[in-house]
């Protein structure tokens, strides 16, 4: 590295943002200084950076960014609002894990297997999407190559860890309750996750879909650049701690087979082929966790259409669905040269 990399990690006393920490430095990223900021509430705790390194963290405030040149951040949508106008400002390059940014037009939103070119357009914002858009866009993307994707109908079966510690909390404990032959507390959900699947995932929308379900139609068609492509998704909560699963049908223009889809996600970056149902081989959330490659298996074809497929798609949510797409997403910057901000660009994003 030609010169120093002062990283800011924004929401470091989190899950995701603990993750991202681990994954910096798994991954070694080459970063001469990393600056673990969250609320004041927690400044002054130490969080690991390594086995051997704890670092202190800081309060995230406007000026929290002199000298930094990259932010990663996960620490809501209202505080990426607030502090990433900010940290533009003084010549941060953010790659931020909210909703806040993921369909403003100057933002690219990007998965690196899937759509890195799209960096090069950037501001000084890059969105990380949706944790089960990016799993679910790395195994169809060389299919919608190789044989252009028309229709996309997809079912979430997602972990209670998107929601965050306090879901894996509140699972952790009605389980405990339920056993102890008590009544479960219910906080976090409207109903109990334990022993019980919840179609509901975020706030109704007026046309009865959830923000999550209209989030991956959205941003799938961004990320492929292609509004030909429509979606449709269900999405559902599953008393899961780590890992979201997904069934996935898909219909396409070109003729595909199962066969062939096999060959092309044998070799596609990011994706663990896994699928012999003969030998019980299967993708399963217990697979994902901690894992970085999306897993893919169930590869059959849809009998109802010409060409359809049916596919079962599995990933870690903390890990490629947050944390670890960020941190490919700053290795993709510093590869290109992009890690900085244009001049034009600094006050782009403040009111």
């Amino acid at each position: 590295m030609s010169r120093s990399l002062t990283v800011a990690v924004c929401g470091a006393t989190g899950a995701v943002g603990r993750e991202m920490l681990k994954t910096l430095h798994e991954r070694e990223f080459p970063a001469t200084s990393i600056i673990p900021l969250a609320s004041s509430r927690s400044v002054g705790m130490k969080v690991p950076y390594g086995e051997d390194v704890e670092l202190v963290v800081r309060e995230l405030k406007e000026d929290s960014f002199e000298g930094v040149d990259l932010a990663l951040f996960s620490a809501g949508g209202g505080t990426s609002l607030k502090f990433a106008p900010h940290a533009v400002a003084a010549g941060c390059v953010v790659v931020d894990n909210s909703a806040a940014w993921r369909m403003d037009e100057r933002c690219p939103l990007v998965v690196p297997e899937v759509n890195a070119d799209h960096l090069e357009e950037h501001r000084g914002i890059i969105a990380n999407p949706n944790c089960s858009t990016i799993q679910m866009v790395v195994a169809l993307k060389p299919l919608h190559d190789a044989a252009k994707i028309r229709r996309i109908v997809v079912s979430t079966y997602q972990a209670v860890s998107g929601t965050g510690q306090k879901a894996i909390n509140e699972l952790e404990t009605q389980v405990r309750q339920l056993f102890s032959m008590r009544d479960p507390e219910v906080n976090v959900y409207p109903h109990r996750i334990a022993f019980n699947v919840l179609p509901h995932i975020d706030v109704f929308l007026e046309n009865d879909y959830t923000k999550e379900e209209m989030k991956m139609v959205h941003e799938t068609v961004k990320i492929f650049a292609d509004p030909s492509v429509k979606v449709t998704a269900t999405c559902v909560r599953v008393p899961v701690f780590y890992g979201h699963a997904e069934s996935v049908n898909i219909e396409t223009e070109k003729k595909i087979t199962p066969r062939d889809a096999r060959a092309i996600l044998a070799t596609a970056p990011g994706v663990q082929l896994y699928d012999n149902p003969q030998e019980k081989m299967y993708p399963m959330p217990l697979d994902a966790a901690g894992e970085d490659m999306t897993f893919v298996g169930r590869i059959r074809e849809d009998e109802t259409i010409p060409n359809g497929l049916n596919l079962w798609i599995v990933a870690d949510n903390i890990r490629k669905g947050a944390a670890l797409n960020a941190v490919q997403v700053a290795e993709e910057l510093l590869r290109r040269d992009l890690l900085r901000v244009p001049d034009a660009d600094r006050d782009l994003f403040l009111d």
